[in-house]
């Protein structure tokens, strides 16, 4: 297993990292992990050389650390760098942060957590973090001993990032990363910065939520087919985040043994700079074909907003963008009534047309938005 340097730290872990997010589950149910199979798995990838393993207090409806906590003993407890995270949306005042800190190392049946992470951070969860003295807790668990290092994971734009990060003397950063992924959120400038103030970084999503391996367009994988190397989707989309030197571990949400036994093999030859100029040319051509399937030409101004009905029409269009770029449409129908209930609902739209007299692209707002609920309803 290929290893690499934990930031400023004098030791190294597992390039590749097992995520308990996606574990496998029986019924279709979140909450009923499948923990002979999830067992198999870890126990496999640590036999393997996996020894960083991540998870988080909400995963799987907070079932992840509970079986976790039960698969790592027998001697695996001591044999891996185990990460989790502070559910930071439930902190309400200081001492939220022992409590939490506390029921997860019982959860867990362990008396310390080697990877402590503020559980996705924006601009409204760090003000709270901050307003009740997140430092002075990191520092104390540090002391008692409950906690190792201390990291944060990051949903927001890149300038609050580099807020964050210069914020507290952090030991790792995590941030979704992946080849369509370069200039979200923190992106490819969060994962320069954070490297160069000798932070080890974490990546997640470095297959975008199995969008960049699942129903793959014909024309992708005709690209991928030319450069005649076999790699399947996976591989390469993973060998594309390892390729920076930037980052210390890839995250992977797997789900089956076959994907732990693929995913070693290929952790073990994606090396930094391996990557040829033949093969990161094909990356571009990949991602030019990905961005031609773009359904609507928005920019995210919006000059739309505020919609009257308290529709977010560029987020709508957001995902209905992602459904035609990455053939999601059955996930786009699931996930319709969830968007409406949060993005508010296009079947809402009266027809007024103010967003299209503010548009500067002039989209047609109303017919888009029709579209749109037809493919929620189909």
């Amino acid at each position: 297993m290929q290893r690499r340097k934990f930031g400023f730290h004098d030791f190294d872990v597992s390039a590749l990292g097992f995520g308990c997010m996606r574990l496998p589950v029986i019924d279709n149910q979140p909450d009923k992990i499948d923990e002979e199979k999830t067992a198999e798995m870890i126990h496999y990838a640590v036999d393997n050389g996996v020894d960083y393993i991540d998870t988080a207090y909400s995963y799987h409806r907070e079932q992840s650390e509970v079986v976790l906590g039960r698969i790592l003993k027998g001697g695996y407890r001591d044999r891996v760098y185990l990460a989790t995270k502070c559910p930071t949306w439930l902190i309400e005042k200081h001492e939220d942060f022992d409590k939490y800190l506390d029921i997860q190392l019982s959860r867990l049946q362990t008396d310390r957590i080697d990877m402590y992470l503020m559980h996705s951070l924006n601009k409204d969860r760090w003000n709270v973090l901050v307003e009740n003295d997140v430092f002075s807790f990191m520092e104390r668990a540090k002391q008692d001993g409950r906690i190792r290092f201390a990291g944060f994971s990051f949903h927001d734009n890149v300038e609050l990032f580099k807020a964050i990060v210069d914020a507290y003397h952090w030991d790792f950063c995590q941030i979704q990363y992946n080849y369509m992924d370069e200039e979200f959120q923190a992106g490819t400038e969060g994962l320069k910065y954070a490297a160069g103030k000798n932070l080890a970084v974490v990546i997640m999503e470095p297959l975008r939520g199995g969008r960049l391996v699942w129903n793959i367009p014909a024309e992708v994988q005709e690209i991928m087919d030319r450069s005649g190397k076999g790699r399947t989707p996976a591989d390469w989309a993973l060998r594309w985040v390892w390729n920076h030197p930037e980052v210390t571990v890839v995250l992977s949400g797997m789900g089956k043994l076959r994907e732990v036994k693929e995913n070693i093999e290929t952790a073990r030859t994606a090396l930094p700079n391996s990557l040829t100029p033949e093969d990161l040319a094909m990356f571009e051509e990949i991602k030019e074909s990905y961005r031609k399937r773009v359904k609507v030409q928005c920019t995210g101004c919006e000059y739309c907003l505020p919609c009257p009905q308290g529709i977010v029409i560029p987020e709508w269009f957001d995902h209905y963008n992602e459904a035609h770029m990455y053939n999601t449409f059955e996930y786009f129908k699931r996930m319709f009534q969830w968007i409406s209930e949060n993005q508010g609902n296009p079947e809402n739209c009266v027809e007024c047309g103010d967003c299209e007299a503010s548009c500067p692209q002039s989209l047609p707002i109303r017919e888009l938005l029709k579209q749109i609920r037809g493919a929620g309803r189909q």
